[in-house]
């Protein structure tokens, strides 16, 4: 079958990349599982890290990856309803791992849940079929192929750190840094979802002013100034109660200086580099919450992809390429200059 295939560890990852049509298609579903035709699969950063090597992780090569697509069940393992089969579907690409606890372990009630990745631990989506666990799923009829591929892993992913751990409140204000990436875009679909009043910073003049035109309500040009002083200015002092930040080490330090008493900082991941600079002081006078978070659960995708199926959080899509055009699909990734997500089209 067709599928783009990594072919091995390099920087830049676009020219390691190809079409292939001699990839083996996917196994029999073993029991709980389906495979699924894809019609559009989208990318994240993570294929980046895939085309790049994962620092831990030991990668066999040539291999596939893709975190998110949407696709028709096409078979279904033993103990699946075959009610599933020729379904739209959507998946959550994080599979929880379970550890057997040992004799000795305390309990395990505060521990975070450990996930690995459909797309980076396994092979993914971007090839016409693959493989899912059906727990994983969730049905999409009727929605469009493009937009449900790009609403998966970062909706989720914004919905888990923002609403689960970050219990973000209707109304209350939201700094997102970075705007233009998927993760930050889709945390500000959910935040104009719930009503809040949403601050974005950007390098870019253009992806501002697109953010405005998704309804972020203030926007500012970040050329390294300390911008914390005009979210302070912006918010009449008060400062916002949470901050949604997947640059890292370039604006952490301005978010920690733009949170209200009580706010939270919530990250996802660290574009800039994970060695930032904080300010503790502010941290434990103005109680302020430090979250990290990744992926999400199954129950958290079902209830993201009712508020997709419902029309109240679209994906912002950049650009949709064709499956022969991979190796520019990759080069715009690595760009780092798309306003959300970039998508490949299978259905051509």
């Amino acid at each position: 079958m067709h599928a783009i295939v990594v072919s091995r560890q390099g920087r830049p990852v676009a020219p390691n990349v190809s079409l292939r049509s001699d990839w083996p298609e996917p196994e029999p579903p073993r029991p709980g599982w389906a495979v699924v035709r894809t019609l559009c699969s989208a990318f994240n950063h993570m294929d980046l890290w895939v085309g790049r090597g994962v620092p831990g992780l030991d990668l066999a090569y040539p291999r596939v990856s893709g975190c998110d697509a949407c696709g028709v069940v096409e078979a279904v393992g033993e103990g699946v309803d075959p009610k599933w089969i020729g379904r739209q579907v959507a998946y959550n690409a994080a599979l929880r791992v379970e550890r057997h606890p040992g004799p000795d372990e305390p309990a395990r009630s505060t521990l975070a849940p450990e996930y690995e990745l459909i797309g980076e631990h396994y092979f993914g989506a971007h090839s016409a079929k693959f493989g899912a666990p059906v727990e994983n799923l969730a049905a999409l009829h009727g929605c469009d192929p493009a937009e449900a591929a790009a609403f998966g892993l970062c909706s989720l992913t914004a919905y888990s750190m923002m609403v689960t751990k970050g219990d973000l409140r209707a109304g209350q204000s939201v700094l997102i840094t970075g705007i233009g990436g998927g993760v930050a875009t889709s945390a500000l679909a959910i935040a104009k979802h719930l009503g809040c009043p949403v601050i974005v910073t950007s390098r870019h003049q253009w992806k501002l002013d697109r953010a405005r035109e998704l309804g972020a309500d203030h926007a500012l040009l970040d050329q390294g100034q300390d911008w914390s002083r005009d979210v302070r200015a912006i918010t009449g002092k008060r400062g916002v109660d949470m901050a949604v930040d997947s640059v890292g080490k370039a604006t952490h330090l301005a978010c920690i200086k733009s949170l209200a008493r009580g706010g939270a900082y919530v990250t996802p991941g660290a574009t800039t580099g994970a060695d930032a600079t904080t300010d503790l002081a502010r941290i434990f006078w103005n109680q302020l919450r430090i979250l990290g978070s990744t992926m999400g659960s199954n129950d958290e995708f079902k209830e993201v992809a009712s508020l997709f199926r419902a029309g109240h959080i679209r994906p912002a899509i950049d650009r949709v390429f064709a499956p022969g055009d991979c190796g520019a699909a990759y080069e715009r990734l690595e760009q780092g200059e798309q306003f959300g997500k970039i998508v490949i089209d299978w259905r051509s």
